[in-house]
């Protein structure tokens, strides 16, 4: 019984030894509609879609029940793959002394040679299914196979990968019906019937063919098959007549792997390594048959004045097809050299060699996985929407926004803020060392007290913010912002080296939970906490029986505070604190709550209303950046220097009678003078209010009124809500 894979709808047979493509040309089917075959991957057009991969070469494909081939369109892109769960394949990393690449009879040459010498060898043969894409600094190769995606690092490469036989390049060259010497072999030996055969060039060895005499002039067809080769003779044109053209028209080093590994231990043998022979200029025809570029398009490329190779590919995208230049680059090479350029090397080859798919590219290669606090469940169960920010899975809201904001604003609500970084620092020089990092002064810093503040690089910019807080012991509790949190462990850690200190993380180890709102005290106290912290203070408690570290302060402007606990507690105290709250009207809050509080009291997110130059002036944050305290910090100089000069931009609050929205552009009359980072409509104070970049206008001043989206918006002072303070201090 006949073995089957489907082509387009159509069952097609193969046999043992076929190739896709054989079995394909059997059946009178043409996957890329016609070209000069050559049956070893060398041109694009025996190229398809098999199993959802586009640009499969099916001459290095074997066939197998349940494939499933599909041409590329025409006039189209080949479709992308289907979502079938296509992943990344397995990577399996080598190691030896040589890889030969290539397993002709000059491959197993030198595998043998450095086999005998007692060196270990790895070789890879793209008609054995292993592909080499590359070749990288090391050295090291990589290749494909249909199983896995393998790395060998080596001492030495030998490339062996032999010569290609050269396209044709003249009218006519896409027709049905044309191969090259080897290919007609291979179709031979497969049973494959060629028709009345002529050979162009030597004929190959016991091919039953006629030999056409002269220069290759056109192919001509019929339907787009062939019908007839003309040739020119010393007597003229001659045309004949024939199903297939064999043709020998020279052969031309395959050595885009060569080239990849120059400067490297990389050595040529073989067919390879000869020297390139380029056919003389055709006078017209598509010479990359893969993006259809034709002598025509060389000669307006030239005529612009690009007369070198890498400009004219890229001015003409020759060369950066399927077959990566292998049919095109001889004719391009002969035709800079008709023109009285001299003959040019080839162009520079870069891995990949071959096609990959994009689970092939990323083998090796895993996702980094978001970090859930020990609440997410906790949010699922409430129909939380989560999003990733900050590096985190974050609730962004519960479904109610309008609840979760009045119950901060009105009674009390919790928040799920673990993702904060959190260090211990302590040792004899934690003092010392945190007054060099941090603008502002830490000695004043009382026991049991915390202080907000900024970090600054050396250029005097802030790239995060935090707490910083004193314990009785000497030890300093400090924080960072959830997506600051990793870069900000390494800063302190690269300057914390010429200090005697120690620093432990407990970003991952600690949970912490905001409870916040009017309320805030009440809840506390039925949990527990008969004597809460002042405002900036901090203390040791027990937290309906959770032990917990409570740090008083606010981000939403109302009474504020944070439990700072062991995450294995985190899910009894989040479930304990909503069983409490039940008569106050607790009602939990997202991201989305928490970006509107907190624009209503003017508080900054580094990163969304900062930008890598902006100096604690630029935000109006000089009065956390003390210019006079008595040690010197990091960034220091630079803040002197850019305070002197006048300011060119300031971060504001506006108010406006519609909402905008970030990213909206300001102008003052017509002319553009800033953008807004934060953006909201304040259902306390009944109109939009936003933070925005500045700039000074022509006149050198800052404007007053705007104009975002249409709209007049007048700069007002921040915080927008509660300026004094009282709320959060009460």
């Amino acid at each position: 019984m006949s073995q089957m894979f489907d082509f387009a709808g159509t069952d097609v047979a193969f046999i043992d030894g076929d190739s896709v493509l054989t079995a394909l040309v059997r059946a009178g089917i043409y996957p890329a509609g016609g070209g000069a075959l050559c049956c070893e991957g060398d041109c694009p057009h025996c190229v398809a879609t098999i199993d959802g991969i586009s640009y499969v070469r099916t001459c290095q494909t074997a066939p197998h029940e349940n494939l499933k081939v599909q041409p590329h369109p025409i006039d189209d892109y080949p479709p992308l793959p289907p979502d079938r769960g296509y992943g990344a394949p397995p990577i399996e990393y080598r190691q030896c002394d040589v890889v030969v690449i290539g397993q002709g009879e000059s491959g197993r040459e030198a595998s043998d040679r450095a086999t005998t010498s007692g060196r270990m060898v790895e070789s890879f043969d793209a008609n054995r299914g292993e592909e080499v894409i590359g070749i990288y600094d090391g050295p090291m190769v990589i290749a494909r196979t249909p199983e896995r995606i393998i790395h060998v690092d080596c001492e030495e490469i030998v490339v062996a990968t032999g010569a290609a036989e050269l396209q044709p390049a003249c009218p006519g060259n896409d027709l049905v019906g044309i191969v090259t010497g080897r290919a007609a072999l291979r179709l031979v030996a497969q049973g494959v019937g060629l028709g009345v055969t002529v050979a162009v060039g030597k004929p190959p060895n016991d091919l039953d063919c006629e030999v056409v005499e002269g220069t290759l002039v056109r192919f001509e067809g019929v339907d787009g098959r062939l019908a007839a080769v003309v040739t020119r003779t010393e007597s003229g044109e001659e045309r004949t007549p024939c199903d297939t053209a064999v043709l020998n028209l020279g052969i031309y080093p395959r050595d885009g792997l060569a080239r990849m590994g120059n400067g490297l231990a990389v050595s040529v043998v073989g067919d390879a390594g000869r020297d390139a022979t380029v056919p003389p200029c055709p006078s017209e025809g598509v010479i990359c048959p893969c993006n259809n570029v034709d002598v025509d398009d060389l000669q307006a490329v030239w005529d612009r004045g690009f007369h070198e190779i890498e400009l004219v590919k890229r001015a003409t995208l020759a060369g950066t097809g399927t077959c990566q230049g292998m049919a095109c680059m001889p004719y391009l090479r002969s035709f800079l050299a008709d023109r009285g350029a001299a003959l040019q090397p080839p162009f520079t080859a870069r891995p990949v060699a071959r096609q990959l798919t994009i689970g092939e590219m990323s083998a090796g290669e895993y996702d980094r996985p978001v970090p859930r606090t020990p609440l997410h469940g906790e949010h699922l169960a409430l129909g939380a929407t989560m999003d990733r920010i900050g590096g985190w899975w974050r609730p962004w809201t519960y479904g109610e926004l309008g609840a979760e904001y009045e119950a901060v604003r009105e009674r009390v609500s919790i928040g799920d803020v673990s993702t904060l970084g959190k260090m211990i620092v302590s040792g004899p020089d934690a003092e010392s060392f945190l007054e060099y990092i941090y603008p502002t002064n830490i000695s004043t810093i009382e026991s049991g007290r915390s202080r907000y503040v900024l970090m600054l690089n050396e250029r005097g910019y802030v790239f995060d913010d935090g707490l910083v807080s004193r314990e009785a012991d000497g030890t300093f509790s400090l924080t960072f912002t959830s997506g600051g949190a990793s870069h900000a462990e390494m800063w302190m850690r690269d300057w914390g080296s010429k200090y005697d200190v120690r620093m432990l993380n407990q970003s991952m180890s600690l949970a912490a939970i905001n409870v916040t709102g009017p309320l805030a005290k009440e809840l506390l106290a039925k949990a527990g906490v008969v004597d809460p912290p002042p405002y900036m203070g901090h203390a040791d408690v027990q937290v309906a029986g959770v032990p917990c570290k409570v740090f008083r302060l606010s981000f939403t402007g109302e009474l504020s505070f944070e439990l700072h606990h062991a995450i294995d507690r985190s899910v009894e105290l989040w479930r304990s604190l909503l069983d409490l709250g039940g008569e106050f009207g607790i009602y939990p809050h997202g991201l989305e709550a928490l970006q509107l509080l907190r624009l209503e009291k003017g508080h900054i997110l580094v990163g969304i209303d900062t930008d890598f130059d902006s100096t604690p002036r630029r935000i109006q944050h000089e009065w956390a950046c003390k210019i006079d305290k008595p040690t010197d910090f990091l960034g220091r100089p630079s803040v002197v220097r850019t305070n002197e000069i006048p300011l060119d931009r300031l971060l504001v609050g506006f108010r406006t009678e519609r909402p905008t929205v970030d990213g909206a552009l300001l102008y003052s009359n017509g002319e553009y003078c800033g953008y807004v980072t934060s953006a909201g409509w304040s259902p306390t104070l009944g109109h939009g209010i936003s933070m925005a970049w500045l700039y000074h206008g022509s006149d050198g001043q800052l404007p007053g009124d705007v104009e975002i989206d249409g709209t007049t918006a007048t700069r007002v002072p921040m915080p927008f809500y509660d300026p004094e303070g009282v709320k959060a201090r009460a």
